[in-house]
């Protein structure tokens, strides 16, 4: 019988405080910027969080008008085992967030005080939050992930639930994974593409069910000119994914940046109208299904 997801445990007015464990850099040398995976123990907590779900991160201080800064969410980037496999840890990855307002350097808030966090030091949590983004029951479906940046989260999640040995270890009631991935990773340059070494390790342990493909913006080209980006990589393997998403056990997960969405929909109208395929009715039907799950920010 399946369990119930549970719901919010945490929340702004009552938040677990959990401490660091680690928080160490994922972008390469002469990469862009600064991500970091941000690891917190969650021992006592009660916490259950599924792959795909959020928690919330609670900033100390106030803004300039004397109110405490709002509450983040992040999509958590390890399992419900944790990366310790002893279900007491939970990972974020984050961005520190860089801007200009009137020509100013401006940072963001939440990610700057995450990403400058050291072992020892605690955070206020809350949740966990999200169903989108978890899994289907199916052990044979069909998925096809799409992320941009730190949109990578989840589905880091997701693959190492699916595929990671010391993970299917501690499961041996559960069948195996079956079915098929499809990861398309749209970021900046080689640098940029996070948990690069562990995802490509679990495709080349697992080549007959796990593709991935990467877009790197500031390193490749469009075949039209320009930059080239995630919905190129997507159009070039349309229409096979277009024949697997008329599967009833196929899904497709999107996650990054707000606005991807439309670009990706774009990409497979553009294919099926080649094909004489009614997009908008496969689209309708994947969303009235709940196949086709978004999560951006």
């Amino acid at each position: 019988m399946e369990v119930p997801l549970p719901g919010t445990v945490y929340r702004p007015d009552h938040p677990f405080t959990a401490q660091v464990l680690s928080n160490a850099g994922l972008v390469g040398p002469g990469g862009l910027g600064t991500v970091q995976h941000i690891t917190f123990d969650i021992a006592g907590s009660g916490l259950r969080i599924e792959e795909g779900q959020s928690i919330g991160v609670l900033a100390p201080g106030h803004t300039p008008e004397g109110r405490r800064h709002k509450l983040r969410l992040y999509s958590v980037a390890s399992t419900r085992l944790g990366d310790r496999f002893d279900g007491h840890t939970a990972s974020l990855c984050v961005r520190h967030l860089t801007y200009a307002i009137d020509g100013q350097p401006h940072e963001g808030v939440c990610s700057s005080y995450l990403c400058r966090l050291a072992p020892g030091e605690t955070v206020a949590i809350t949740g966990p939050v999200g169903r989108i983004l978890l899994l289907p029951d199916d052990p044979a479906a069909d998925l096809l992930f799409i992320a941009t940046g730190t949109g990578i989260a989840p589905f880091r999640a997701h693959l190492r639930r699916l595929f990671h040995p010391e993970e299917r270890a501690r499961r041996p009631e559960e069948p195996p994974f079956t079915g098929r991935v499809s990861l398309f990773f749209g970021t900046t340059q080689q640098a940029n593409l996070l948990y690069c070494d562990e995802l490509q390790a679990i495709q080349r342990a697992h080549a007959d069910q796990v593709d991935m493909i990467c877009a790197l913006s500031r390193e490749e080209q469009a075949p039209e000119g320009g930059r080239l980006y995630v919905q190129h990589r997507i159009a070039e393997q349309a229409d096979a994914l277009l024949d697997r998403l008329q599967a009833p056990n196929a899904f497709v997960y999107l996650c990054g940046l707000r606005g991807m969405e439309e670009g990706i929909a774009a990409t497979f109208a553009a294919a099926a109208q080649r094909r004489d395929l009614d997009w908008n009715a496969l689209f309708a039907q994947l969303r009235r299904e709940k196949r086709w799950r978004v999560e951006v920010y």
